[in-house]
C-alpha cells in the first residue's frame, strides 16, 4: 500500500508536529532538539498552538504550564545551558502584552549564546477586524506588530503569513538553534488566523531529522601561529570562558594544561571548567576575579581565550591587561567573538581546538618559576576563602559569605548552583569552589535579576534527581517569584535560598562608590526629610513563598542555617531556605580590579567630586588592544 503523500492539518499542528521529530547529534550521540513547550495562552494562540498541542499529546510534545512569559524563556535558557545547547525548548503566548514579554528573556539567550524558541502570536494576516484587540497602530507602517520588538534581540525572525511559508521558516528555525556558532533566541511570529488555517503538508515535512551539530578543527595556518605565539610565550594565561562547557571540553583543557603548565582563569559563564582544586585553576578573572588570576592578568604576555566573549567585567574595561607587549589569541566558534581585541584567531570548536593545540605542543611547558609564583599565589587565595566561610559563632547571625560557605558544606559535587544578579555573582565568582562543569550556573551574561527560580526549573527538567540551587536576594525574589508554583504544580524539588537584606545592596554599594551615596536603593520607609531612611518595610518574603506552594525554612543563625539546607537538600519537595544576613562577620575581599561605570564629571556634593577624582585616575590606565 503506498503511503500519503500529503498530510493535511493547521499551520500550528503542522508545526508542533514538526518540532516532535527534530533531534541533534554530536560525538554519536542524540538528543531532541525540542524537548518540551511552555506556554501561556490567550485569544492569539489559545485555538491555534494550544490546540495543536492538545491534539499531539504529551508523548510528542510536553507541556509545560508557566506564570510568566519572561520566566518560561528563563526555564528554557535554564534548560539548554544544562544539556550544553543540544537540547532546547519552546515558548508560546498569545499576543500583545504575552508577546512583548519574552523581550528580556530573549535577549538572554542571544546575549548568552543559548537556543529557545519563541512563538508568540500575531495580528491577524487576513486583517478581518483592525484594530485588532492588543493591537499596535503604526501610522505610517501597517505590518509593524509589537513581535517586531524581538526582531535585534532574535538571531533569527520571521513572521509566518502564509500556511507554505512555514516550510523554510521553520527548517532555518532549526537550523540556528542547532548551530554552534548561530544559536540564540529565534522567533516564528504566528498570526492568529494562520495558526488555525488547514493545509496540505507533503508527508516528509514530518519525517525524523537530525541536525549534526559540527565540530570545526583549527585551520593549519592558524594553529601554527598560535603555536609560534604559545612558545614564545613566558607568561601565557588561558581564560576559559561558556564555550568551553557549551564544548564539553573540560577534559581537553585539563589535558592542555597538565601538559603544559599553562594558568586558567575563568570568566563567570566558565568557571568549572576545571575543577577548583587543580594546581592550575585560579579561579574568576576581572572585577569580580581573585587576587592571584588578577595579579598574574596584569603580567601576561599571552591571554589565550577559549570559547569567551570578553564582557568589560572580564576585562576589567580595559585595564587589567598591563603587561606593555601582551597579545591575545582567541579560539572560538564564533568568528566574531574570536576576533576580539586584535587576537591571533583559532576558529574552531573548543574541545577540538584544545586536542589539536595540545598535540601541537607536545613537549613545550612554562618556566617552573611561573608555575610556583602563580601556584603561591593561589594557596594565599585559599586562605582568604577559608576565612571568609569561617563561623565560628554557631548562634551569631551569617553573613552572605559565610552563607555560602554552609551552602559549600552541604553540596555534592553534581549539585547545580545557580544566580544571576546583585552582590551574589561577586562573591561566588571568588569564593565558590567549583567541584563539577556544571556545578557553577551563573547567567552574567545579560545578569537578569529574576532568572534564578525558572532556571532552577528548567535544569530540573533537563537532569531530573540533580539538587538544584537558587540564589537569589530580595530584590531578586520580588523580580519574579511567580514560577515557584509551577515547581510545586510539577514537582519538582528545586531549592531557593532567599537572602534578605533589605534593598539592591549591590547596586547601593555601587552607588556609594560612584557617588551615588546609595539613593534609592533601600527597601524602607521614607523618613521625615522624604528620604528612603527610615525603618525596613515589614514585608515577609518566607510567608510569600510559603503562600505560593514552597516548603519553608527559616534560619536565624549559623547553625540553624546549616540544618535547612541539609534538610531542604534531602527533601523531595520545593523547599525555602529563607535567612536575613548580618554584617558583623567575614565579607567577600574586595574587587581586585577595576569596573568602568561613569561618574559624574561636575557635582556640587562631595562624594560626586570625590568619586569622579578616583574615576578619572582609574580610566587613564584604559587600554585599546590593537
Amino acid at each position: 500500500m503506498s503511503q500519503p503523500t500529503s498530510v493535511r492539518l493547521t499551520v500550528a499542528q503542522a508545526l508542533v508536529r514538526f518540532l516532535s521529530v527534530q533531534y541533534t547529534e554530536r560525538d554519536g550521540v542524540r538528543h531532541r532538539l525540542i524537548a518540551g513547550t511552555w506556554g501561556i495562552f490567550g485569544h492569539g494562540n489559545v485555538a491555534g498552538v494550544g490546540q495543536a498541542l492538545l491534539e499531539a499529546g504529551e508523548d510528542a510534545m510536553p507541556f509545560h504550564q508557566g506564570r510568566n512569559e519572561q520566566a518560561m524563556v528563563h526555564a528554557a535558557v535554564g534548560h539548554a545551558r544544562q544539556l550544553n545547547r543540544l537540547s532546547a525548548q519552546a515558548v508560546t503566548t498569545s499576543i500583545g502584552p504575552g508577546a512583548t514579554n519574552l523581550v528580556t528573556g530573549a535577549a538572554l539567550a542571544t546575549v548568552n549564546r543559548l537556543p529557545v524558541l519563541l512563538l508568540p502570536g500575531d495580528y491577524f494576516a487576513t486583517r478581518p477586524a483592525d484594530p485588532l484587540l492588543q493591537q499596535l497602530e503604526h501610522p505610517t507602517e501597517a505590518d509593524v506588530s509589537v513581535n517586531d520588538t524581538l526582531r535585534p534581540v532574535s538571531r533569527y525572525f520571521d513572521r509566518v503569513t502564509r500556511p507554505q511559508a512555514l516550510i523554510p521558516s521553520a527548517l532555518n528555525a532549526m537550523r540556528v538553534l542547532a548551530d554552534p556558532a548561530e544559536t540564540g533566541a529565534v522567533t516564528l511570529a504566528l498570526p492568529q488566523d494562520v495558526q488555525a488555517e488547514a493545509y496540505d503538508w507533503p508527508a516528509e515535512f514530518f519525517a525524523d531529522r537530525v541536525w549534526h551539530v559540527r565540530r570545526p578543527t583549527s585551520d593549519p595556518a592558524e594553529l601554527a601561529e598560535a603555536v609560534r605565539a604559545i612558545r614564545a610565550a613566558e607568561r601565557p594565561l588561558i581564560v576559559a570562558g561558556g564555550g568551553v562547557h557549551h564544548s564539553e571540553a573540560e577534559a581537553a583543557l585539563r589535558a592542555l594544561v597538565d601538559a603544559t603548565g599553562i594558568p586558567v582563569a575563568s570568566t563567570q559563564a566558565g568557571k568549572g571548567s576545571l575543577r577548583h582544586d587543580h594546581p592550575a585553576d585560579l579561579g574568576g578573572i576581572g572585577h569580580t576575579g581573585t587576587a592571584v588570576c588578577d595579579d598574574i592578568a596584569r603580567t601576561a604576555d599571552l591571554v589565550i581565550g577559549v570559547g569567551t566573549r570578553y564582557s568589560d567585567f572580564t576585562t576589567a574595561s580595559g585595564t587589567l591587561f598591563q603587561h606593555p607587549g601582551v597579545r591575545f589569541l582567541n579560539l572560538n566558534i564564533t568568528a566574531f567573538d574570536a576576533h576580539k581585541l586584535a587576537a591571533r584567531t583559532l576558529v574552531c570548536d573548543a574541545k577540538a581546538g584544545l586536542e589539536t593545540l595540545a598535540t601541537a605542543l607536545d613537549g613545550h611547558r612554562v618556566d617552573p618559576a611561573y608555575e610556583a609564583e602563580y601556584g603561591a599565589g593561589k594557596e594565599r587565595w585559599e586562605q582568604l576563602v577559608t576565612a571568609a566561610y569561617r563561623a565560628d559563632d554557631e548562634h551569631a547571625v551569617p553573613t552572605q559569605t559565610q552563607v555560602l560557605g554552609a551552602l559549600d558544606a552541604v553540596v555534592g559535587d553534581d549539585d547545580v548552583v545557580i544566580n544571576a544578579a546583585g552582590s551574589l555573582p561577586g562573591d561566588l565568582h571568588k569564593l565558590w569552589r567549583a567541584r563539577s562543569p556544571r556545578q557553577y550556573h551563573l547567567e552574567y551574561g545579560y545578569s537578569c535579576m529574576g532568572y534564578e527560580i525558572p532556571a532552577a526549573i528548567g535544569v530540573q527538567q533537563a537532569t531530573p534527581g540533580t539538587p538544584v540551587w537558587a540564589l537569589v536576594g530580595d530584590g531578586t525574589y520580588l523580580m519574579m517569584p511567580t514560577e515557584i508554583v509551577t515547581a510545586v504544580q510539577e514537582g519538582l524539588p528545586v531549592n531557593l535560598i532567599l537572602i534578605q537584606n533589605h534593598g539592591y545592596a549591590s547596586i547601593g554599594g555601587l552607588s556609594e562608590s560612584v557617588g551615588g551615596e546609595r539613593f534609592g536603593t533601600a527597601y524602607r520607609y521614607r523618613a521625615a526629610d522624604g528620604t528612603f531612611s527610615g525603618a525596613p518595610l515589614p514585608v515577609d518574603l518566607a510567608a510569600n513563598a510559603a503562600s505560593l506552594g514552597m516548603d519553608v525554612l527559616r534560619a536565624k543563625t549559623i547553625r540553624e542555617l546549616r540544618e535547612a539546607l541539609g534538610t531542604a537538600r534531602a527533601s523531595d519537595r520545593p523547599t525555602c531556605v529563607y535567612v536575613e544576613t548580618g554584617t558583623g562577620g567575614p565579607s567577600a575581599p574586595p574587587a581586585e580590579a577595576w569596573w568602568d561605570v561613569p561618574v559624574a564629571e561636575t557635582a556640587s556634593r562631595a562624594a560626586a567630586v570625590e568619586a569622579r577624582e578616583e574615576y578619572d585616575r582609574e580610566v587613564a590606565t584604559r587600554r585599546h588592544h590593537l
